[in-house]
């Protein structure tokens, strides 16, 4: 699959699927956390572990989102 076709697929189920929409919420917000960490200067312990803890979490949306993109195309391009 093409970068573009990628991108097809993520854009399409942003605008079609609520699941893959909050997933991306979801990140977006871990994401953001983490910035909002990594200005820090420096980090507590807890913050340290919230931060380890964050970047497990964002994965695994990740890969969650990513798991549904190739399922979807997978479906779309196997039906035509």
């Amino acid at each position: 699959m093409t970068a573009e076709e990628v991108q097809s697929v993520r854009g399409l189920l942003l605008q079609h699927d609520d699941v893959y929409r909050q997933l991306a919420e979801q990140h977006h917000e871990l994401d953001h956390r983490l910035h909002e960490l990594s200005d820090k200067p420096y980090l507590s312990t807890s913050e340290l572990l919230e931060e380890s803890t964050l970047k497990k979490r964002k994965l695994a949306v990740k890969d969650r989102m990513e798991q549904m993109a190739r399922t979807f195309a997978t479906s779309q391009f196997s039906a035509s």
